[in-house]
């Protein structure tokens, strides 16, 4: 049975690339949020990163299957698991919607809040501490700028996660090149 469960997860971690192809996209994503938020109206921006992922999730998909050695196993019995973790923050999204009527600024830091804790079951999944590291660091970094920079802190909140995003994407990768 464990051994089913090894080879399971190793499926998982490598038709996925370690979920590497998702920090890359979603760093981009992020990149561009934060460059536009300069030239464009708080409001706007905000709402340009609720929705930054409609652009980064197929292109994750896409660089997915690039990045990965094959695709999962349909009788993978870790299959249905890992799709519900993949959308599992979209439960949390009202909470974005609330910050953005209350304080769109915000919006960076709920969304760094939420992708934080997204990341830590991906730590097991994906058997790598790295997932570990990197939610704790995008909620508590997205947090200690926020309050350090306060109404200034939009683009460095999402500067500061596509740098966290991009710096665990080659440690994940080759993790699931060794699965």
């Amino acid at each position: 049975m464990q051994n089913d469960l090894e080879a399971a997860r190793a499926d998982v971690s490598a038709s996925s690339a370690g979920g590497a192809p998702f920090l890359i996209s979603f760093g981009v994503t992020l990149a561009a949020c934060a460059i536009a938020s300069f030239f464009v109206d708080r409001r706007t921006a905000a709402m340009l990163v609720m929705f930054q992922g409609g652009i980064a999730l197929p292109a994750a998909f896409m660089l997915e299957r690039a990045m990965s050695r094959k695709a999962m196993a349909a009788e993978n019995p870790l299959r249905s698991l890992s799709i519900q973790l993949a959308m599992s923050q979209i439960v949390a999204f009202p909470i974005v919607i609330a910050t953005y009527s209350l304080n769109p600024g915000a919006v960076p830091l709920a969304m760094a809040s939420i992708g934080g804790g997204h990341f830590l079951p991906y730590a097991w999944l994906q058997r790598t501490p790295a997932y570990v590291v990197l939610g704790v660091a995008i909620s508590a970094g997205a947090l200690i700028i926020q309050i350090a920079l306060g109404p200034r802190a939009f683009p460095w909140v999402l500067l500061y996660m596509t740098a966290c995003y991009w710096a665990a994407a080659p440690a994940v990768y080759r993790r699931a090149q060794r699965a």
